[in-house]
């Protein structure tokens, strides 16, 4: 199992939710003179994703070369005339394995490019699991789902950097688009600029597999005293399952903040159906229900903590494209944990063996129907999720 690739002396700010992370975003691409790398799932054609893309055509129109890497069933309804208008502005956009009718069921088409990256100027990075989509809209007129985000200054950003050229020019071959590989025109710069040490952790189906996974084992089976996890999809392999377990054994509180708004209902039910077993465990389960949790972050022993994209699950672990930032910092841990803690406290409610809406007798047969069906389904794909190594 491979060590984290840490770096000294980065400055790393955390970013709640789209009220903290957009105006940073739009704020960096307006004042960028060279180049903007942005990979996201979805790009939603609300009021946010229009700002959005109005600020990357201001940027094109002024000559800086913008790069807009889309996935193809997260941003599949993007209408046309907003991809229209980002081309003919100078955007460079790719799509991410388009959804076309002969591939639905296709193993490959869940492959996807789950990450959410933006690189402005080779200066400041943006990672973390907060989508081009506008959070203070819901249909039920909810908060704003939480979410997180960190930008990321000093030498840490050469590996985010190389990661999105890296995979822009893989998607610009396979689309024929080889005029848009640029050569590298800014280089990161390596000076120092702040005290944080921190390590950029991809997954990918090539050279990097197992990494992010490999980095919560390796926190976890060192954890001495607490272990906080929020996670919008949790469904972990058994080994993920059992490293958790073991650190309750020995001593560690381990506290799991979980989705409590039915988003989407067979990975809801297939979780619920875990309770049971983790709760016999020890593991303390929270359901966030103030509005939908998209979280995907992580604080251990108040030093080492991870914000990124990767949900805990077999689509994240072992198919998508995904990028999370590893911190070891107990300050920004401290803060990551005071604003988790706040989210478990304040606005979600405790889950007990005696919760009756979880474990009542029809609950749990629902429950156990999507978990099998879920289960089925990893048959179907040929993924061995109880044994994610």
């Amino acid at each position: 199992m491979s060590n984290p690739d840490f770096v000294e002396h980065n400055r790393i700010t955390l970013l709640r939710n789209g009220d903290e992370y957009f105006p940073r975003l739009e704020a960096a691409i307006e004042s960028a003179h060279s180049e903007i790398y942005l990979e996201t799932y979805i790009f939603a054609a609300d009021a946010t994703g229009h700002r959005i893309a109005a600020v990357l055509e201001r940027a094109a129109l002024r000559g800086v070369s913008v790069h807009v890497l889309l996935d193809g069933f997260g941003s599949q309804s993007l209408p046309q005339p907003i991809l229209q208008n980002l081309l003919q502005a100078g955007v460079k956009v790719l799509i991410f394995r388009p959804e076309i009718a002969f591939t639905k069921f296709r193993r490959y088409r869940l492959r996807r490019m789950h990450r959410k990256l933006a690189i402005i100027d080779a200066s400041i990075a943006f990672v973390g699991g907060i989508n081009i989509i506008d959070d203070q809209h819901n249909p039920e007129n909810l908060s704003p789902r939480l979410d997180y985000a960190v930008t990321i200054q000093g030498p840490l950003l050469a590996q985010a950097h190389k990661a999105a050229r890296h995979l822009w020019m893989i998607v610009a071959w396979v689309h024929f688009k080889r005029r848009w590989i640029a050569p590298i025109s800014i280089i990161p710069s390596n000076d120092p600029c702040g005290t944080q040490k921190a390590a950029f952790v991809i997954r990918d189906n090539w050279r990097h597999r197992h990494d992010i996974e490999h980095a919560y084992l390796q926190a976890i089976q060192s954890a001495h005293t607490e272990i906080i996890i929020a996670n919008a999809y949790f469904l972990p392999g058994n080994r993920f399952a059992t490293a958790l377990k073991n650190a309750v054994k020995r001593g560690v509180r381990v506290i799991l903040l979980l989705q409590g708004r039915v988003e989407y209902r067979l990975q809801y039910h297939a979780t619920q159906a875990m309770y049971k077993n983790l709760l016999q465990a020890g593991i303390h389960i929270y359901e966030y229900n103030r509005s939908y949790l998209h979280a995907k972050v992580a604080v251990i022993d108040q030093n080492w903590s991870t914000v990124g994209s990767s949900n805990i699950d077999p689509f994240s672990l072992l198919l998508a494209r995904e990028a999370n930032i590893v911190i070891a910092d107990s300050g920004f841990a401290q803060e990551l944990r005071k604003s988790l803690h706040t989210a478990i406290m304040d606005e979600s409610a405790v889950v007990t063996i005696n919760s009756q809406h979880i474990f009542s007798w029809h609950r749990n047969m629902l429950n156990a129907l999507c978990f099998y069906i879920v289960r089925l389904l990893q048959g179907i794909l040929g993924y061995d999720w109880r044994d994610n190594h």
